[in-house]
């Protein structure tokens, strides 16, 4: 936990607008009471900062994995061929544990790293290469992931040492994950957190 200072997660990025909606995949933690109570005691740890971080409810928690577009500028007959692709190359990846934490304070967020990496990569590993099945181009860099759950996102520009030493009583907790399937999620951010509705679940092999 090394940042000093936090900035504002919720600026305007490029393209995104109230009533936008973009399809992407997530992992997330439907029946995870381990991944949940480590969020629970997270939650209660920064609750005294409210004001300053936006805390994440157990239903939306996530891990971002590997957008694809925005609502309006994908056909859906493409994601409905991507959605066939992966159902195929997932069935070749194995499901997997990780361990989720300890959490790390981001210039934006509150971060739960995921480890091992390595699962979680050739699961989007194969997700890039649906998605290249079908169209002629894949979104987003293949390079520099880093699979992480946010716990909270910074909700002002400020110091983090009041975020650090909230944290400091959780020591070096952990959760494990069950990650069993990849999710395909139209996401919006309308009310300052990250809400969507399910397109479909694809299962690992």
């Amino acid at each position: 936990m090394t940042e000093t200072t936090m900035r504002d997660h919720w600026w305007w990025r490029p393209g995104w607008s109230v009533g936008r909606r973009f399809y992407t995949w997530h992992l997330t933690f439907r029946g995870q009471p381990d991944v949940h109570q480590l969020a629970a005691a997270h939650r209660a740890a920064l609750a005294p900062l409210r004001d300053d971080l936006t805390l994440i409810p157990d239903q939306w928690l996530h891990l971002t994995t590997q957008g694809i577009g925005f609502i309006d500028e994908v056909s859906e007959d493409d994601v409905q061929a991507i959605v066939a692709a992966a159902h195929t190359r997932l069935a070749a990846v194995p499901a997997f544990d990780i361990e989720l934490g300890p959490a790390v304070v981001d210039p934006e967020a509150v971060l739960l790293p995921a480890n091992p990496a390595e699962p979680v990569q050739r699961l989007r590993a194969a997700i890039r290469t649906a998605i290249g099945d079908v169209l002629h181009e894949v979104p987003e860099a293949a390079d520099g992931f880093r699979p992480h759950v946010s716990v909270a996102y910074s909700a002002v520009n400020g110091t983090a040492e009041h975020v650090t030493e909230a944290l400091a009583p959780l020591g070096a907790s952990t959760a494990t994950a069950h990650i069993a399937a990849a999710d395909l999620i139209v996401i919006h951010r309308d009310k300052r957190m990250y809400e969507w509705e399910t397109y479909a679940s694809v299962p690992l092999g």
